[in-house]
């Protein structure tokens, strides 16, 4: 099983029965998909570190692409490995961050992955504390996902970002200079890759949009009906 949601922000009850129902029957072979901004590397203090290793008890596999709130310098400190077909970050055996422009085959379904987003926290606080830079995409993440979306065919099953395509992020905020880039970047791939659903966090709400695009945030969907698993 493959349970899909938004962004978690480094909190921990996201982990609970009441925000992940089903969590304590989740076994080895189940994955739990976060849509950015998961925020469990963040301040690099005891107690993430003691919640990693809880999460690191946990049978299931917990896969994220990052966001804008990434502590990025502990991020890309991590070794980069090799899993599925593309390049990971792994915070603990069964935590794992799916790096930007990649293409993973699990469980026999492709997932093309692609994080990153502008944060407003630039204006809250110094780099390094509060945003980093590299939650924007640099050139050459464009172009190895390219490269990579080459090599599939432009075909995937699935495709999980933090940010929109830019039709879609324009609905929401007209003026988004700032993140524009990656969105532009984002609607290419729209237009070039075939996919059967796209799911993405940052937005912080909850709603099925057109182009078999979900934005998430508390919502927990399963990803193969996109149906939602949270109680009526």
């Amino acid at each position: 099983m493959f349970l899909v949601t938004g962004d978690t922000h480094g909190e921990q009850a996201r982990f609970a029965e009441a925000c992940l129902p089903g969590e304590s029957s989740l076994t080895a072979g189940d994955y739990v998909i976060v849509c950015g901004d998961f925020g469990f590397l963040f301040r690099t203090n005891e107690k993430e570190q003691k919640f990693l290793d809880f999460l690191a008890k946990k049978p299931y596999t917990i896969l994220f692409v990052d966001g804008n709130h990434e502590n990025f310098a502990a991020l890309n400190a991590l070794p980069v490995e090799n899993w599925m077909g593309g390049k990971v970050h792994r915070l603990r055996p069964n935590v794992i961050h799916l790096m930007r422009g990649q293409v993973f085959k699990i469980e026999g379904k492709r997932f093309f992955t692609f994080g990153g987003a502008y944060s407003i926290d630039r204006y809250c606080g110094p780099e390094g504390v509060k945003w980093w830079r590299e939650e924007m995409p640099s050139q050459e993440e464009y172009d190895e996902a390219r490269e990579n979306l080459a090599r599939c065919g432009y075909e995937v099953d699935y495709i999980l970002t933090h940010t929109a395509p830019e039709d879609t992020m324009s609905r929401f905020h007209p003026y988004h200079g700032d993140e524009a880039e990656l969105n532009f970047f984002l609607e290419w791939v729209r237009e070039q890759v075939k996919y059967r659903h796209w799911y993405f966090g940052h937005l912080h709400d909850d709603r099925d949009l057109w182009r078999n695009q979900t934005l998430l945030w508390f919502d927990v969907r399963d990803l193969e009906t996109n149906r939602s698993v949270m109680p009526e």
